[in-house]
């Protein structure tokens, strides 16, 4: 291998070239009076440039210029004319002094605003009264996660207001504050974003406008207003938070409908009235006065793994079409950055109450009028844990006139046991006769396994409400009750060091405890049915009883420890009402002898019972037909 020398020669070379150029550089440096002679004849060329221009706006253009760039070189004549190149008349706001990254902070008791002078658009916006999980102040925009862009089209150029520099002015109408945007071409042509804050409120009022544009927007070309929101997470559980954070919406008159709470989705709507960016507790919403014509409304899910430490839930979008009225924009609208609280958006009207996720139809109905009032009745004078314990129990009193039908039936079917035993007994060998006449005996004693099923599934509605209204009752989140410090989040017993799929990284104690009611509760309910031989087509019921419990301890471990508790309480009052409805309500005994006279007496059929009936004696003819 060749050794590597220092070359004494190569030095040398080098250094003498580098003396050359620096030597023809210095001779020929021009002069003083060189120098002002070339700036002399470049001012006089970028003013004739400008004066030769058309327009009205020129004059004024040509002052501001002069006035705010004080141009004294030909490189900042240059780079006004490039700036001009590219932006037209939307160039003058270049020259402002608020041509600047700064921001005006614009606030009231519960809202924190900054809004920044490139495009005019909110740049943070922190809601005073709320903190996350981990006590850090609750952001709905910061760190450029969110924009609010104008694509229009001027001088035959594409602009975008988010490349755009506004002048911000401050100003005070009684107890609101105002914040007037403006995006100059001159001294009296502007385009406006123009925000009003309320005491107290978390609602924006918002108008685009635009003056002495008139030669300047092309208002034939379509104009778009993009809104861009990547949802911060605030929850201990991504996933679960994940789950109910989902883009709603109002279009077609007071139709309502969502994209999605999983994978990515999109929809192209017609009149939308507003959308919601809604992140579980908390929503970015953009309400309009004159419906959107046409909206691309967009949702991408960040969360990919709940042991992947996610920033964001949600990358939500609305790309909307702007239709400028006379030639010139006056578009009012709504901004709300505020807390996913049913109380406040009725408050509000506009149907935003259809932006929770409260149920559909029935279920819906339920929670707005029954479950919502009662709980915010209870939650005004007693802690929320309290609360909850409470209003388990007025529901489960409520529907016990249920409860004791379903179990009325269910000690009938008990008693006719013995005789349903003897029918199968007898007829081992031919089961179509079994069911006619175990049908036949249950039709005289006037017992039926649908009269233990139908006060079941009168209490489903009920139930699923109440599922759908504690993971989104504002009135939970971080309220403390026991060992819970939250129970709109898991309750915490104990660390894992590991992760288990479906299960997560924790225990908690609160799904345990339902898990054991439930599993109590099913023994007793399924308990004599599982003595019975089991039917063909029936369920098993040993299978479900085990089911139950195990599905409730796995996948509620992440769920909020308030609806657990709920279930936990729910099931232990279930379980007292069956043991008082059979141990000093109902005796068998004279339900016994009630059956046996309602089967002396004469029973008649009605057209379902005849068809059924006539059914089966058919096919038990057809079977002997067969067997000759």
């Amino acid at each position: 291998m060749e050794e590597k020398k220092f070359d004494v020669n190569s030095l040398v070379g080098f250094l003498l070239i580098g003396g050359i150029l620096i030597w023809m550089l210095y001779m020929n440096k021009p002069t003083e009076e060189e120098l002002q002679a070339e700036q002399a004849k470049t001012e006089a060329a970028a003013s004739v440039a400008i004066s030769s221009e058309k327009g009205p706006l020129d004059t004024t253009l040509t002052g501001a210029i002069s006035d705010s760039m004080k141009l004294g070189s030909a490189s900042d004549s240059l780079a006004y004319e490039q700036l001009k190149n590219k932006l037209g008349s939307f160039a003058y706001s270049g020259t402002l002094p608020s041509a600047t990254d700064e921001t005006t902070v614009f606030e009231n008791d519960v809202l924190y605003l900054k809004v920044s002078n490139k495009g005019g658009y909110i740049s943070e916006a922190r809601l005073k009264n709320f903190t996350k999980f981990d006590s850090v102040p609750i952001y709905l925009i910061k760190d450029g996660n969110a924009s609010l862009n104008l694509q229009f089209t001027a001088e035959n150029r594409n602009l975008n207001t988010a490349d755009l520099y506004f002048e911000p002015t401050l100003s005070e109408n009684g107890e609101d504050k105002v914040l007037s945007m403006k995006l100059k071409t001159s001294q009296n042509g502007f385009l406006e974003y123009r925000y009003t804050l309320k005491p107290g409120e978390y609602m924006l009022d918002f108008s685009i406008n635009s003056q002495g544009l008139d030669g300047v927007l092309n208002t034939s070309q379509p104009m778009y207003l993009d809104w861009r929101l990547k949802g911060y997470r605030h929850a201990k559980s991504i996933s679960y938070e994940n789950r109910y954070s989902r883009l709603t919406y109002e279009y077609d008159g007071e139709k309502h409908s969502k994209l999605s709470p999983s994978g990515d989705d999109e929809e192209l709507e017609k009149d939308v009235t507003w959308m919601n960016f809604r992140q579980h507790f908390f929503s970015s919403m953009l309400l309009t006065d004159t419906p959107f014509k046409e909206v691309k409304l967009t949702s991408v899910d960040l969360v990919k793994d709940e042991e992947i430490d996610t920033v964001f839930t949600k990358q939500y979008g609305a790309k909307m079409l702007i239709e400028p009225k006379g030639g010139k924009l006056a578009h009012t609208m709504n901004m709300y950055y505020g807390p996913s609280d049913y109380k406040i958006f009725k408050e509000y009207g506009r149907n935003l109450d259809e932006a929770m996720p409260l149920g559909w139809g029935i279920f819906g109905f339920i929670n707005k009028y029954v479950i919502i009032p009662l709980f915010g009745l209870l939650s005004d004078f007693l802690p929320a844990g309290i609360a909850i314990i409470v209003l388990t129990i007025l529901i489960k009193l409520l529907l016990s006139p249920v409860q004791y039908k379903q179990y009325l039936a269910q000690a009938k079917m008990k008693v006719l046991k013995p005789e349903m035993d003897a029918i199968k007994e007898k007829y081992k060998d031919n089961k179509l006769k079994i069911q006619q006449e175990t049908m036949k005996l249950q039709t005289s004693a006037g017992a039926s396994p649908l009269k233990g099923c139908l006060p079941a599934l009168l209490q489903i509605p009920v139930f699923y409400a109440l599922f759908t209204f504690f993971p989104s009752a504002f009135d939970l989140r971080q309220k403390s009750f026991l060992w819970a410090d939250d129970l709109s989040s898991y309750d915490t017993i104990l660390e894992l060091p590991f992760h288990i799929p479906f299960y997560g990284d924790h225990v908690s104690l609160f799904p345990i405890l339902a898990s054991i009611a439930i599993f109590i509760y099913m023994m007793m309910t399924t308990g004599q049915t599982m003595q019975q031989q089991q039917q063909p087509g029936m369920p098993n019921m040993k299978f479900i009883m085990y089911l139950s419990p195990l599905f409730m301890l796995i996948f509620f471990n992440n769920y909020a420890s308030g609806l657990s508790l709920y279930y936990f309480v729910s099931n232990l009052i279930t379980i007292g009402i069956m043991l008082v409805i059979k141990n000093f309500i109902i005796d068998e005994e004279k339900i016994h002898a009630k059956i046996q006279v309602k089967k002396a007496q004469p029973k008649k059929q009605n057209k379902f019972q005849r068809k059924m009936a006539e059914m089966m004696e058919q096919a038990e003819e057809q079977k002997r037909a067969g067997k000759r």
